[in-house]
C-alpha cells in the first residue's frame, strides 16, 4: 500500500521579537497568524522566556533557536541550529548568517543538505536564492523595524517538496 503525500505545511516565519525591550507584547496579528500556521519558526532574539512560552502555548508546532541576545535561560531551551523535514523541504534555522555580501555562497557551503534557510538578526527581510537551489529566508522583525520603513513577518506554504510563493507582512 502506497502512502498518501503529505499535505501543504504553512509556515510563519519571525525572529528578533525582542519583548520586552522593543515591543510591551506581540503584535495582535502576529498572534493571530501563529495560532493558523501549521508550523512557526523563530529565528532568535526573543529577549524572554515568556514570549518563548507563549508560542509553544498556542504554536501547532514550534521549531527554534536562540540569538545572540538571548539569555542563559532561553539558550538552555533552545538550540543554536535548528533543523526537520517539511512536506518534504529540509529546513533548517539559525540566527546570524553574517554580513550580506556573500551570505548565499556561504549558507550553502554551510547548509549544504538544507533547501530553506530561515534566519533572522539584521531586521531586514531577505528573499533570496544560493547557486544549488537553496532558498534563504529573514522575515524582519515584527517588533523593532531600526531603519526599514514597516515591522515585518512571513508566511510561506510547503508541498511535496516544494517552497511555494513567500508573502511578506507588514504592520503599519
Amino acid at each position: 500500500m502506497t502512502s498518501a503525500a503529505p499535505g501543504p505545511v504553512r509556515l510563519l516565519l519571525t525572529s528578533d521579537t525582542h519583548v520586552p525591550k522593543r515591543a510591551r507584547r506581540l503584535p495582535g496579528p502576529l498572534l493571530a497568524g501563529i495560532r493558523e500556521a501549521d508550523v512557526v519558526v523563530h529565528a532568535g532574539d526573543w529577549v524572554d522566556e515568556a514570549t518563548l512560552d507563549l508560542l509553544e502555548a498556542e504554536s501547532n508546532r514550534l521549531i527554534a533557536v536562540w540569538g545572540n541576545n538571548d539569555g542563559p535561560g532561553l539558550r538552555a531551551r533552545l538550540p543554536e541550529v535548528a533543523t526537520a523535514e517539511l512536506a518534504g523541504v529540509r529546513l533548517a534555522v539559525v540566527h546570524e548568517t553574517g554580513a550580506a555580501t556573500g551570505r548565499e555562497r556561504r549558507c550553502a557551503a554551510r547548509f549544504p543538505d538544507t533547501d530553506l534557510l530561515v534566519f533572522g538578526h539584521s531586521h531586514i527581510p531577505w528573499d533570496s536564492t544560493a547557486p544549488g537551489g537553496l532558498r534563504l529566508l529573514n522575515p524582519g522583525s515584527p517588533t523593532d523595524r531600526r531603519r526599514q520603513p514597516h515591522h515585518t513577518w512571513m508566511t510561506v506554504e510547503l508541498a511535496a517538496g516544494g517552497i511555494g510563493p513567500v508573502e511578506l507582512h507588514r504592520l503599519d
